[in-house]
């Protein structure tokens, strides 16, 4: 006879599997709850290894695509054409990589990457150096700090994004030397005006070709004089530039605090030793010391889920490959919900929290639940109806139904989908409770 898991191993193992693994597969949640807390960090920590799921996962090779066109050509009207089918193609090959993935860490990884230096194709155009950063921050993803810092610093996408090839020693542009420390390694306040100026003319002489992002530096155009930054005098470059700020005592805080915020609690603080895991900047070290925390069981941790990790989760509890929808359909719902993967708002990123519940993104949830249920694998359901309801919550990997949600789904019992539908846009999935 099986033992019953007690609600704080239901909450402990359900926030574990959406937060780190997108959401459990079919029979994976009572698995878990069955083997206990210590099997479900191991599984939600494997990576490097061989994943089934991601051989079975699309490839994409998107071409290049050269420079714009003579405007009212016909070449014109195929290279936008070919753009946008480019970038459709581009967030499925993605959508499908996150659902498929038999260990999803590093697909969850890329995406908080993704996030953290937040970059937009609606500036950036072109889709190839879109998927090349992507590239780059999964082969990253849980390595070291100081090489993705130094990959990005010298990211096509992210220099195009942020106006570095407009970079002058004549005439400065600052965004990408500022956001570089504000946004992706130091924080607000932790630097001054003199700092950024500084910083800009290490990041002079740098050039993008924006169709491929291929980044190269041109030395006649590069400031190669002894500069101050952050209280070093040197002839820095970006990748000198890099490396100082990333080894700065502030920058493993500003990081275990960004990943605490995503991963953990918007509301309450990390622990104070939770920095001195990333002293070597290893992003799995600093990632395995949150899973093992003690703060799954705090109820104060909840978390809103993203459209994108809320869809994610759906579509792996259900079976349903993200390429077999309908894309335009799926992706416009996306894009009203506020989110679909490589379109970011701003430099900032994506919101969190409350900003994922208004009723405008419940009604396209709901339209985009009814996709994923009408594709999907029921029959976890098949089941009495007098069991149906729990059985919803140990395949979908809720801890438990509010009184409501249990006697709404209880009335849907005799339409399984329905009640799947339901269930997908119950507070209780929304949420990471």
């Amino acid at each position: 006879m099986r033992a019953t898991a007690s609600y704080e191993q239901r909450l402990a193992t359900a926030r574990l599997l959406h937060r780190f693994n997108f959401g459990p597969t079919p029979g994976q949640y009572e698995d878990l709850l069955q083997r206990g807390l210590e099997a479900t960090r191991e599984t939600v920590l494997k990576h490097g290894i061989e994943d089934p799921g991601l051989n079975s996962a699309p490839a994409l090779t998107l071409p290049d695509l050269g420079p714009y066109p003579t405007p009212n050509t016909s070449a014109w009207t195929a290279f936008w054409n070919s753009i946008y089918g480019g970038n459709n193609q581009l967030v499925t090959w993605w959508l499908d990589r996150m659902t498929l993935a038999s260990y999803p860490l590093n697909e969850r990884m890329t995406w908080f990457w993704h996030g953290h230096f937040a970059t937009s194709i609606s500036k950036v155009v072109y889709p190839l150096p879109m998927q090349v950063q992507n590239n780059t921050q999964r082969k990253l993803a849980l390595g070291n700090f100081r090489d993705l810092a130094r990959e990005m610093v010298l990211d096509g996408a992210l220099n195009f994004w942020l106006d570095n090839e407009e970079n002058y020693v004549e005439s400065p542009n600052e965004n990408l030397a500022r956001e570089f420390m504000e946004l992706f390694t130091l924080g607000v306040g932790k630097f001054t005006q003199d700092d950024v100026t500084s910083a800009a003319m290490a990041l002079t002489g740098y050039e993008t070709t924006q169709w491929t992002g291929a980044v190269s530096l041109n030395a006649t155009g590069h400031y190669s004089k002894p500069i101050t930054i952050l209280g070093r005098t040197a002839p820095f470059n970006a990748q000198g530039f890099a490396a100082l700020v990333v080894s700065l005592r502030q920058n493993a805080n500003f990081i275990s605090d960004r990943l605490w915020f995503r991963f953990v609690s918007s509301t309450t603080s990390p622990p104070p030793n939770l920095a001195a895991h990333f002293n070597d900047r290893d992003v799995a070290s600093l990632v395995n010391a949150l899973v093992r925390s003690s703060a799954w069981t705090n109820p104060a941790n909840a978390l809103v889920k993203s459209p994108v990790e809320w869809f994610v989760g759906a579509c792996r509890a259900l079976k349903v490959q993200p390429s077999s929808l309908n894309q335009t359909n799926l992706q416009w719902d996306l894009s009203q919900m506020g989110q679909i993967p490589f379109n970011p708002p701003n430099v900032g990123g994506w919101p969190s929290g409350q900003a994922w519940l208004s009723g405008a993104a419940l009604q396209y949830k709901f339209a985009v639940a009814q996709l994923v249920v009408a594709a999907g694998d029921l029959s976890p359901l098949s089941v009495p109806s007098s069991k149906m309801v729990q059985a919803c919550a140990d395949w979908l990997g809720v801890p438990e139904w509010s009184r409501r949600t249990a006697n709404s789904l209880a009335a849907a019992t005799s339409n399984p989908s329905e009640m799947v539908t339901a269930a997908l846009c119950a507070p209780e999935y929304l949420v990471s409770a």
